[in-house]
């Protein structure tokens, strides 16, 4: 793909034009690029620090006594955006809701246990465990594909 920027004082407004004989993969990824609107990055307080969190570091995002929080690195870091902001930024395909308080990341999930009614139980890597609430069980049931 060639890629040429021409700066030009009469253009008040950036415009993107794309010359191709047909649409392609890469065509579409660079137009999805373009168009989000949301940024990807997650950061976090540890302490007073802020650090930036690498998606496929998290294994977890949770609610707990009226903060978000998020399990990663071993450690865990005090986020100031709600759930449904950070679903936005997380990578769907990695990333599922299980309930009103949590998100997972089904990459570091070890497993799902069915046996329970009515709910699921998933080990995370981390050792700790989560269930998914009666509401977000079909959903799940559809990502795994069961």
């Amino acid at each position: 793909m060639q890629i040429e920027v021409k700066i030009d004082s009469d253009y008040k407004i950036p415009k993107i034009v794309i010359f191709t004989d047909q649409m392609s993969d890469e065509i579409d990824s660079v137009l999805k690029k373009l168009s989000e609107d949301t940024p990807r990055v997650i950061s976090g307080f540890c302490g007073d620090a802020l650090e930036i969190l690498e998606q496929e570091s998290i294994v977890k995002i949770y609610c707990a006594a009226g903060k978000v929080y998020a399990a990663a690195n071993g450690k865990e870091y005090a986020l100031r955006l709600r759930l449904y902001e950070l679903e936005k930024r997380l990578d769907p395909n990695s990333f599922v809701r299980i309930s009103n308080s949590e998100i997972v990341n089904l990459k570091k999930a070890v497993s799902f246990d069915l046996s329970l009614a009515g709910t699921i139980r998933v080990s995370l890597s981390d050792g700790s465990v989560s269930f998914v609430s009666r509401r977000y069980v079909t959903a799940i049931k559809r990502v795994l594909g069961i």
